[in-house]
C-alpha cells in the first residue's frame, strides 16, 4: 500500500507583543525556544502540536496569525 502523502502543512506567524520581564522562567525559556527575542520580533513555524503547545503556554505574550 502506498504511503499517504501529507497535506500541505499549515504555518503560523508568532509575534512577541509583550515583554518577558516579570514572567515565569519557564515562560521566558519558551519564548526563547520559539525563536523570539525582542518585542515585535516575528517568526514563522509549522503548526505542529509541539509549537501550538508552546504558544499556548505564552499566549498572553504573543500574537498568532495563520498563514
Amino acid at each position: 500500500m502506498a504511503a499517504k502523502k501529507k497535506s500541505e502543512n499549515k504555518k503560523v506567524k508568532v509575534t512577541l507583543v509583550r515583554s518577558v520581564i516579570g514572567s515565569l522562567p519557564k515562560q521566558r525559556k519558551t519564548v526563547k525556544a520559539l525563536g523570539l527575542g525582542k518585542i515585535n520580533s516575528s517568526i514563522e513555524h509549522e503548526a505542529t502540536p509541539q509549537i501550538l503547545g508552546m504558544v499556548r503556554v505564552v499566549n498572553h505574550l504573543v500574537k498568532v496569525e495563520e498563514l
